[in-house]
């Protein structure tokens, strides 16, 4: 197959478009330089755990390291956290710029991080043999990898090495993972099935990811080994548990996603019928599309009508009454962030609840008055990063087919007409997804034509039938 890619993409017409910024107010700057360990006299000192990190190669902001130990009974993970509430000072001039972007923004040409880089890539960075501050979490689990006890403290950890998925996949393959991580892959399985007996709800789609290309850029579908689910369990679980610690203390901030409606299932029974699906009766939609077979145009069909079972997604903030909606539907369980605090705001005020719970201390005071924002905060910057990483996508996909118009390409359709909306269509030479003028018929591979492609309007459309009058349609 022919890869396709381009030269001369703007994306910093994205960053104006959307008022992002790299830069900090002095007074941010000053405080992330000179910031100091608030904790340092009350650490324990855990630098005996050979705890690694599992990160993509490039990244520099690592929040996590873990080491995973099988046991007679089961496992024990020890999941330290970078410790960002020791070294930002409530009420500063940097909390108030980091509460102002809420998290990091990622474009294909550099990242907008949510602290400076100085904190976020240097002092607080779960760094390779460094001495860091962490928020530690010990998680005892039985021998289905169910957890049965839980804690997190503060501790000094120290990182021995460094992964990336890709490695620890081969390394898995081959029988060398590192001692810290040689049970990840009986623990991440274990967890997946644990998953489907909840009832989560996973969608594996085509996720499209701008990469370099030489002097230019191409899409690709991002890579995705069982290494990334098996390292994905493990902060599932650290947040499910952190959610029971929050919802028994009567305190905290959840990730919600209501259970999905009647009649979006009922939709998606009825198109897994259409495409010839058996789906039997008793089982459920989240263990149903766990057992398709990746990668066929049916399955990329059932999982693009599959996003109408996950709408609805929200924060829930709470001190004193529980809410009545504590579950992530998607998760199949109560869930917070509590793993990624260098990348997003609600993370660090997640830490601190569970770590005054485990500690028997009050909540900070400052923690109980941010929590009543933090459900608006966290969603309006989650719509802002979900519009950013479409307009980058968007405008690489007008622009590697920029002057094409008229071509065919092969593609599979992901969506018909149904009234409500244009047909989709998916078209692996170009890793590219598009609106579709026509009738194409959904869950079928066909030959489509490029009708537009607008670098300024940042739109791609396909016609149907792959002929000049059917692409006018």
């Amino acid at each position: 197959m022919t890869r396709i890619s381009a030269r001369g993409i703007d994306f910093g017409a994205i960053r104006t478009d959307f008022s992002l910024t790299a830069d900090f107010p002095p007074r941010a700057v000053a405080e992330a330089e000179s910031a100091v360990d608030r904790f340092a006299a009350e650490r324990a000192d855990r630098t005996d755990l050979a705890l690694v990190t599992i990160d993509p190669p490039t990244s520099m902001d690592l929040d996590q390291a873990l080491h995973l130990e099988r046991t007679p009974t089961g496992f024990v993970l020890h999941y330290a956290i970078a410790d960002v509430g020791a070294v930002v000072v409530p009420g500063g001039g940097l909390d108030a710029e980091v509460r102002r972007r809420g998290q990091t923004f990622y474009l294909p040409d550099g990242s907008l991080p949510l602290h400076p880089r100085v904190m976020s890539e240097g002092a607080v960075s779960l760094l390779p043999d460094l001495v860091r501050p962490a928020a530690l979490w010990r998680i005892e689990l039985d021998e289905r990898a169910e957890p049965v006890s839980v804690e997190v403290t503060r501790a000094l950890v120290r990182s021995v090495a460094r992964f990336d998925y890709a490695g620890v996949q081969a390394d898995s393959e081959s029988g060398s993972l590192h001692p810290s991580i040689a049970a990840l892959p009986e623990f991440g399985k274990l967890r997946l099935a644990s998953a489907i007996d909840r009832g989560a709800i996973e969608l594996k789609l085509p996720e499209q990811e701008v990469v370099g290309d030489g002097d230019g850029w191409r899409l690709e579908l991002q890579p995705r080994t069982e290494a990334d689910d098996w390292n994905a369990e493990v902060s599932l679980l650290t947040g499910m548990c952190a959610a029971q610690l929050m919802i028994d203390a009567g305190i905290g901030l959840l990730r919600t996603l209501p259970a999905p409606a009647a009649g979006a299932v009922a939709a998606l029974r009825k198109a897994a019928s259409a495409l010839g699906m058996d789906w039997p009766t008793q089982v459920p939609v989240g263990e149903f599309l766990a057992g398709l077979e990746p990668n066929t145009p049916a399955t990329l069909v059932m999982m693009t009508e599959a996003t109408s079972l996950l709408r609805g997604a929200g924060y829930a903030a709470f001190d004193g009454e529980v809410p009545e909606l504590v579950t992530h539907s998607g998760i199949g369980a109560p869930y917070a962030h509590v793993t990624a605090p260098l990348r997003r705001l609600s993370d660090r005020f997640s830490t601190e609840v569970c770590l005054a719970v485990c500690a028997g201390t009050p909540v900070p005071q400052w923690v109980r008055e941010a929590l009543p924002s933090l459900s608006d905060l966290m969603r309006g910057s989650d719509t802002l990063a979900n519009k950013v990483d479409r307009a980058c996508v968007d405008l690489t996909e007008a622009t590697l087919l920029a002057g094409r118009e008229g071509e065919v390409f092969e593609a599979v359709v992901l969506r018909g007409v149904d009234g409500k909306r244009e047909a989709e269509v998916f078209a692996p030479q170009a890793t590219v997804i598009g609106k579709c003028l026509g009738d194409p018929p959904e869950g079928e591979a066909v030959s489509v034509r490029l009708v537009q492609a607008d670098v300024a309007e940042r739109t791609v459309k396909f016609g149907y039938p792959a002929t000049a009058s059917g692409s006018q349609t």
